[in-house]
């Protein structure tokens, strides 16, 4: 039995869960944030045969698309002095962890 932890933007967490609901791995949603622009992301926990894990992880790849977003962001000149100025970074795709999973019980 493997255990799988995908983080993903929340923008793409419905997608992802009803993707993988659709070819019948069972899915756990965790509302969680962090990372880079410290917003809102979501954790998918999935519980699955080994011989699964690579379908699994290719329909969470399909579903979390990167993109391109543009943020504000503020540089200091002086003392006191500061200009806001956008810039564009990457958001989205996917963190997904793979752990072994020694026992298993479903109550």
């Amino acid at each position: 039995m493997k255990l799988i932890f995908a983080i993903v933007s929340n923008d793409d967490a419905s997608s992802v869960s009803s993707a993988l609901t659709k070819e019948n791995y069972s899915v756990t949603r965790l509302s969680t944030s962090g990372g880079f622009l410290r917003a809102g992301n979501t954790t998918i926990i999935i519980g699955t045969e080994p011989d699964r894990v690579d379908n699994c992880i290719e329909i969470i790849g399909r579903e979390c698309k990167k993109r391109t977003e543009v943020v504000p962001s503020s540089a200091s000149y002086d003392i006191g002095r500061y200009a806001s100025f956008p810039i564009e970074v990457q958001v989205g795709g996917a963190t997904v962890f793979v752990v072994d999973v020694e026992e298993f019980h479903k109550l």
